[in-house]
């Protein structure tokens, strides 16, 4: 009896931290997105009404590996003032080409189009609130 009660309550905690989880992942991937070509990065980018934070990487990157789930937490904590638009180098090398990326992971805030300030490599947590925060309360 004792054992059945407590598999109820580990259940039940696992299920609640499976559905936290989701929440959270489905919150990162509402306020990031995927660009698929320049015509996508046109619309969604530079057209964008919200700041923007362009992370260009590679998938083989390792350092890229580690910074994209750490820049969509923050963004995603920011819910919707700033979006991420994620531009894989390999598949858009125009798209690299024409923003100066000459290694990666690169993150470039963007607004009105424009090109505000770009950061390189991978950066902490603590680094990375403070670049978004610049953006999305302006």
């Amino acid at each position: 009896m004792l054992r059945t009660g407590v598999r109820s309550v580990l259940r039940t905690l696992q299920s609640r931290t499976l559905a936290s989880a989701s929440t959270q992942e489905q919150a990162a991937r509402s306020s990031s997105f995927k660009v698929q070509d320049s015509n996508d990065f046109n619309e969604r980018v530079k057209n964008s009404k919200v700041p923007v934070i362009v992370d260009f990487f590679a998938t083989w990157c390792n350092p890229c590996r580690l910074l994209t789930p750490r820049i969509e937490q923050v963004v995603a904590e920011k819910q919707g003032k700033i979006v991420l638009a994620k531009v894989d180098i390999d598949e858009n090398t125009d798209l690299a080409l024409d923003y100066d990326v000459n290694s990666v992971p690169v993150l470039v805030a963007m607004k009105d189009g424009k090109v505000l300030e770009k950061i390189v490599g991978l950066q902490d947590v603590d680094k990375l609130k403070k670049f978004v925060d610049k953006y999305a309360d302006a």
